[in-house]
């Protein structure tokens, strides 16, 4: 069984910063692509990051320049480096990962969400 497993959230005042992370764990063959998304509430859930297996990233609009997603392979972690943080970027973080699994294949995978607020 695979789990993803996010840390790292918690309240900051505008302009701090934060670092998520999520550790994926369980029976795992390989892991493709790893991002972070959010929902705020009254809102869909949005991609905020993500980064291929070879390291290629994506970002939204409103992180870039702020935001930087990064992974240890090794460990199975993705990581997300949060800057110069706005109120609007107040929402509940969920860690994605397509990955495959004996037995079940390839797969979307979510984390349980983390908590951020920005607020003074």
């Amino acid at each position: 069984q695979v789990q993803l497993v996010e840390s790292g959230g918690g309240l900051v005042q505008p302009g701090g910063s934060l670092r998520l992370s999520c550790a994926a764990s369980g029976s795992i063959f390989s892991i493709n692509a790893m991002g972070w998304y959010r929902q705020a509430p009254g809102k869909q859930r949005e991609l905020v990051a993500a980064i291929t297996s070879g390291g290629s990233t994506n970002y939204a609009d409103s992180v870039k320049g702020r935001f930087t997603i990064s992974r240890d392979n090794a460990k199975n972690t993705v990581y997300l480096q949060m800057n110069s943080l706005k109120p609007e970027d107040t929402a509940v973080y969920y860690c994605n990962a397509v990955l495959r699994s004996p037995g079940t294949g390839w797969g979307d995978y979510w984390g349980q969400g983390t908590q951020v607020t920005v607020s003074s």
